[in-house]
């Protein structure tokens, strides 16, 4: 490549002395977390868009077999993409490392091949077989909500392929906009397909299908998108980030060797903790049946309990995510060119992020669980789903941990490492579950959730240790945030209480922005946190 071609692409940068150097990758990885906090942000709150309406349309019974149908699209699309995509990011980030254009490319495609054959293969599974994935959960009329949930398996199984390998690149924008189309899409055509359902006169079984076919549309668009961006970039984004390229075949058997190496592990993890999911599901809803509640019943209660109090628990994890997701190809990068200070310095500044964010955001949803729920949904289901929204919030910081030690696992090459964790944090979940909701009912539900996340993320922590040799400095990274984030959820919780007399939103918003400062305030002045430090998180300035 010559210089003129380095700088027309943009990858290098002049010095003064006529050499060129590597364009900034710190910057980079930032920027690109940045680009896909903004991302998955929009992605829940077009998701709370669409939740909210869909609540007052078909009420909690229709949202029931709603859910019940999503938790086995959860559970096919994780046991389908979880693994596969980190897989191709790190080898993809390696070979472009190296300058190995051709590796890099020989992997995507290879990668693309078996992605789409999965997800051909799991959309049938799931459309010939609905009727007994339904019943597996006892909610038989879900099953068509799983028929028409099947074909987004294909779709998304490509498009995860294309994902995968623009991470690797280190361009996070495809992903961020085709992850965005899909919100868009499951929220207007699901609610207008909803809509239509019920002047049809449809049963609540049928609308919650119509319903589901905005998810399927939204992820079709998505996967279109993708091919459209892919074909358009050519292989642009593949250019590297050093001044040699070494094009190097690799064997189709060392690619297929690595990416189970890879994938597996991760898969596995990940599917266990679906299938707990998904067995929680059938236990909800089994427990509450052999209490006496009817099967609507039973619907209507879970419907509630996932359709407003999970969603707000899987709100804080948005701001994480991205650094999760970025982390992989950044630190994978580093090592494979041996640049141990960078890998080091990333892990740690994802690590602290991690509970920055997770921590106000867990403690202050316990607190304002009530009138944040009111600000969305209809009183009478808010006051319902609150009290498990309290119980389950707390979780939501161990799933911001669990995502970052989960990638500097991976990255790091210990893929197998979070399989363990998984399953003791199953185990717990499993047992606690079957224990909790026939002594507690539904709200042995999120207390089971919480001995889960916090048993993996425990063991998930003293892995990172002892694989990575880095010793966090605990008192900086969680004593001194937890207290910050009691003092923040104490203050939205008085400033609240101070002001719901004469507005129950007003004093939500209040609250939310007293607690903020306050947690803001004491990690400032204790010099927890620096203005550099945010910068660099923010922008990806260096310090």
């Amino acid at each position: 490549m010559t210089e003129t071609s380095r700088k027309r692409n943009g990858v290098y940068q002049k010095q003064e002395n006529g050499t060129a150097k590597p364009r900034n990758r710190n910057r980079s990885f930032f920027s690109g977390v940045m680009i896909l906090t903004v991302s998955n942000l929009l992605v829940k709150v077009t998701g709370l868009l669409f939740k909210i309406p869909m609540n007052r349309i078909v009420g909690d019974t229709g949202m029931g077999y709603f859910n019940s149908a999503y938790s086995i699209y959860t559970f096919f699309y994780m046991l389908s993409t979880s693994g596969l995509p980190v897989a191709l990011a790190v080898m993809v980030s390696e070979k472009r490392a190296a300058g190995n254009i051709t590796a890099a490319k020989t992997i995507y495609r290879t990668a693309l091949a078996l992605f789409a054959a999965g997800g051909l293969g799991v959309f049938l599974l799931m459309f010939f077989a609905s009727g007994g994935l339904a019943g597996l959960i006892r909610s038989d009329k879900s099953a068509l909500s799983v028929a028409v949930a099947a074909p987004t398996m294909l779709f998304i199984c490509i498009s995860s392929a294309l994902r995968g390998y623009f991470q690797g690149c280190g361009s996070m924008v495809p992903t961020a906009v085709s992850q965005l189309i899909e919100a868009v899409g499951k929220l207007v055509i699901g609610i207008a397909a909803a809509v239509y359902a019920i002047r049809m006169g449809y049963g609540i079984h049928v609308i919650a299908a119509y319903a589901v076919a905005g998810l399927t549309l939204g992820s079709f668009a998505g996967m279109v998108y993708l091919l459209i961006a892919k074909f358009l970039r050519g292989d642009r984004d593949l250019l590297p980030d050093d001044l040699v390229i070494r094009n190097e075949p690799v064997p189709y058997r060392d690619i297929l060797r690595r990416f189970l190496k890879i994938s597996l592990p991760i898969t596995v993890s990940a599917s266990v903790m679906s299938l707990t999911n998904m067995i929680d599901t059938a236990l909800i809803q089994r427990v509450l049946q052999h209490a006496g509640w009817t099967a609507e019943e039973a619907a209507t209660l879970f419907g509630n309990y996932t359709s407003l109090a999970v969603p707000m628990f899987n709100l804080p994890p948005v701001f994480v995510y991205p650094i999760a997701y970025s982390i992989v190809p950044a630190v994978a990068a580093a090592l494979s060119s041996g640049e141990i200070k960078k890998a080091s310095d990333a892990v740690g500044m994802s690590l602290r992020a991690a509970v920055l964010i997770g921590m106000p955001c867990a403690l202050g949803l316990t607190v304002l669980a009530d009138p944040v729920l009111c600000i969305f949904y209809k009183a009478e289901s808010a006051h319902l789903a609150s009290p498990l929204l309290t119980l389950l919030a707390p979780s939501s910081f161990f799933v911001c941990i669990l995502a970052v030690t989960n990638s500097i696992l991976q990255s790091c090459g210990e893929e197998r490492k979070p399989v363990i964790s998984m399953l003791c944090g199953a185990a717990v979940k499993c047992v606690s579950s079957v224990v909790l909701l026939q002594k507690c009912g539904i709200a042995g539900a999120p207390v089971s959730t919480f001995l889960c996340y916090l048993t993996v993320t425990v063991i998930n922590l003293a892995f990172v240790v002892k694989c990575t040799g880095i010793r966090p400095d605990f008192s900086k990274i969680f004593f001194l945030p937890a207290v910050a984030g009691l003092a923040c959820a104490v203050t939205a919780a008085a400033v609240n209480g101070l002001f719901a007399p004469f507005s129950g939103k007003l004093a939500c918003f209040a609250a939310i922005f007293a607690g903020a400062v306050v947690y803001a305030a004491i990690l400032l002045v204790s010099g927890n946190v620096t203005i550099d430090e945010i910068k660099t998180i923010v922008t990806g300035a260096k310090k």
